[in-house]
């Protein structure tokens, strides 16, 4: 008969004595069993002792936390978190040196744990830790522990960042403008700079008077990724949090190396900064990790979004300063001066200029300035259209005098072409919308230009007008041409070349004959019968394909995956593991202080969740973990990744998937483990594709053509390489 569900196994650890085994019953109270333990080892006061997890993290067992005990767990009896609180809160001011650092350290790690923080801090732990850094004028290890205990301890949303003073803003602030500080202080203070501007909107006025950008790039010349990785994750926060009006591009702005971080847009279009991420982190021999990918994402991301304000703005046709600029893009075009207002008669004016914004490829030819009413991308596409025509003139004038010249049906009108293509640039860069928490997806050849978006469109508009000569397009055809300029762009794009030169000989590989070529081959790939034997066929086979897709979601479980633990403050290198059983029949995890370098063995992994157990899975919004992290719940593509595992009544198991093909290996896989229908997107990808490729080969089998059990030989390395072709 088995055991009762409520009683777990455990064994208890107690320094000097031998570990005992015991059997807990989860319906006492907790402070019955610690009792219980306590008059085992004839141990009094009860009260001051408690039950950790005996691993890395040494997590407090609680009332809340008490779930996640189970068969097998080892734990460890240890004071209570009140009274190791009490102790360290003394310990840390002890006037000998080598005696405040050690507390110091096992501050740092006990303050991982939320139960302990939580005992520390109502002791006004924060004020302490605080003063300790105002007034004290030790650095070294006793500053990096205290300021790493601080971190943890904030990390528990607790205590509000609004809470700190100038005087202690002022010397983290310090700690960074330093030339010379200590890695693991310096890494520090820049996460907590980070973490106060992210958190208060006070903080962040605070913060961005106290830090300038000059202070900041000796971080970023340097060769500690992490150092540089922070850095960035600051200068990104600032100009999260910046104002509205303290985001306006301004690229008549030279002299800034000095101003305060609340000019961000300056910072950004600065090229002294672009220039030094581009050669010292970009460019610099050391492997871009994950986090500082992201951080560059994010950087790329708010860059663009600088352009946000021109795409939503729309042009005035009664302002004429915003008319001068079409008449610009005239002057230059047909290489003609402004006529005066008394030049021949309005209604000659009227029709040079109608003819000559035809030429241009507007809508409207009499009136081209309501071609920039729509939104977006607004004035947007006339800034592009201008610094084409100024930096790449003899570009600009052989389009407009090469279409001008062709007949009306297959010109292609460069007014339209540039207004569509900005609106198609806008979607594919996302400009205007928030940095997705989960994206790594940065491009190099965006930091070496300082107009990259500008020179982005400039050798796109030239695509475009290639593509059109290559299409043989007429006016019928705009919207077909801007589907293939999309496909060559985003093809371009995929290979993440490393500059605007490599994305332009990509672009002149993918002409359009090239992608008919791609279109074609992938059609070929992806062929489906529909006659009536196939898809009967289709239909008989279709379960055994289902059962080979179960059994490879199945394996992928069994082989496990490392999520990394998420917070809406911060991000932080924290992860846990999980596998399934080779049997199938229980989900093994645990915390990691790393990223793993492959499969982690199952008796590493000390808990433990039996199938058996589990009640349903749940995706999205409705995940408990995606309503309580109210950053997060924001962010769509958090949500597309977020799963939980309901087990017991109302206990979760909650993750938060690397990536989306992950996020579907993971929940096909447990739906499959409870019997339920596999329906994400990828199961019906693998389901096309291998119906498809088992289609092929039942239709040569009936041809009678042999399929061969293994691959041919591969051939002989030829003996010699003078190979001569004979021209007679």
């Amino acid at each position: 008969m088995p055991p009762p569900a409520d009683i777990v196994k455990v064994a208890i650890e107690w320094p000097g004595a031998f570990p005992k085994l015991m059997e807990i019953d989860q319906k006492k109270p907790l402070s019955a069993i610690i009792k219980e333990v306590c008059e085992g080892w004839s141990l009094g006061s009860p009260e001051n002792f408690a039950l950790q997890i005996a691993d890395a993290t040494n997590f407090y067992i609680t009332e809340k936390n008490r779930s996640d005990i189970k068969n097998g767990s080892i734990l460890r009896l240890t004071t209570s978190p009140y009274q190791t609180a009490v102790q360290l809160h003394e310990r840390i001011q002890s006037s000998s040196m080598d005696a405040k650092l050690e507390a110091l350290k096992d501050l740092a790690n006990a303050s991982r744990d939320i139960t302990f923080a939580q005992e520390f801090i109502n002791l006004d732990g924060i004020s302490l830790l605080t003063q300790m850094v105002e007034s004290g004028t030790d650095f070294g290890d006793l500053l990096s522990f205290t300021l790493t205990a601080f971190v943890e301890l904030m990390d528990h949303s607790i205590v509000s960042w609004d809470t700190f003073s100038v005087a202690f803003i002022k010397k983290i602030a310090s700690f960074v403008n330093k030339t010379a500080m200590d890695t693991a202080v310096l890494q520090r203070s820049l996460a907590i700079l980070e973490s106060m501007v992210l958190n208060s909107q006070d903080l962040y006025h605070k913060v961005a008077q106290e830090i300038t950008i000059g202070q900041l790039i000796p971080h970023l010349q340097g060769t500690d990724q992490d150092i540089q990785t922070y850095t960035i994750a600051v200068i990104n926060a600032l100009f999260l949090k910046a104002p509205e009006e303290k985001r306006q591009y301004d690229e008549h702005i030279v002299d800034i190396l000095n101003c305060p971080l609340t000019e961000m847009a300056h910072i950004l279009a600065q090229k002294q900064l672009r220039s030094i991420i581009l050669s010292n982190v970009i460019r610099s021999n050391t492997p871009i990790n994950d986090e500082m990918a992201h951080q560059l994402y994010v950087l790329q991301v708010l860059n663009f979004n600088l352009l946000e304000d021109r795409m939503m703005t729309k042009m005035d046709p009664q302002d004429q300063a915003q008319r001068d600029i079409i008449f610009e893009l005239r002057r230059i075009a047909f290489d003609v001066e402004l006529e005066p207002n008394n030049s021949g008669s309005i209604e000659k004016r009227k029709s040079m200029y109608t003819r000559d914004y035809k030429k241009l490829g507007f809508i409207n030819h009499v009136n081209p300035a309501v071609d920039f009413t729509q939104i977006p991308p607004g004035m947007l596409a006339l800034d592009n259209m201008l610094y084409f025509a100024r930096h790449h003139q003899d570009a600009y004038i052989r389009i407009v005098l090469e279409n001008s010249s062709r007949e009306d049906k297959h010109e292609c009108p460069f007014g339209r072409s540039s207004i569509e293509l900005t609106k198609m640039l806008c979607e594919i860069l996302k400009v205007g919308e928030l940095p997705s928490e989960n994206c790594h997806d940065f491009h190099p050849m965006f930091f070496t230009h300082d107009r990259a978006f500008e020179e982005f469109f400039c050798i796109c508009i030239q695509l475009l007008n290639k593509t059109w000569k290559e299409m043989r397009a007429t006016s019928e055809d705009f919207n077909k041409v801007m589907q293939v300029v999309r496909e060559q762009i985003m093809r371009a794009l995929t290979a993440k070349p490393n500059s605007l030169d490599q994305f332009k000989s990509r672009l002149q590989n993918l002409s359009y004959t090239e992608i008919l070529k791609i279109r074609q081959s992938e059609r070929m790939n992806q062929e489906d019968f529909q006659s009536r034997p196939i898809l009967e066929l289709r239909e008989k086979i279709q379960p055994e394909i289902m059962e080979l897709i179960k059994q490879q979601r199945l394996n992928r479980l069994c082989e496990g995956t490392c999520f990394r633990k998420i917070s809406s403050r911060r991000r932080q290198d924290k992860f846990w593991y999980c596998r399934l059983s080779p049997n199938h029949k229980v989900l093994h995890y645990g915390d990691l202080e790393e990223s793993p370098q492959g499969e982690v063995p199952h008796d590493s992994l000390q808990d433990k969740l039996p199938v058996a157990d589990i009640k349903a899975v749940i995706t999205g919004k409705d995940c408990p973990h995606m309503k309580e992290k109210g950053a997060l719940k924001q962010n769509k593509e958090v949500l597309e990744l977020a799963f939980s595992v309901l087990y017991e009544s109302d206990e979760y198991l909650n993750f938060i998937a690397p990536d989306k093909h992950e996020y579907c290996v993971w929940t096909d896989g447990l739906n499959a483990l409870l019997g339920k229908e596999m329906t994400s997107e990828y199961t019906k990808s693998d389901m096309d594709t291998l119906l498809s490729m088992e289609m092929k080969l039942r239709l040569l089998d009936l041809e009678n053509i042999q399929i061969p059990e293994a691959p041919p030989p591969i051939p002989k390395e030829p003996s010699n390489y003078d190979f001569v072709y004979d021209c007679n």
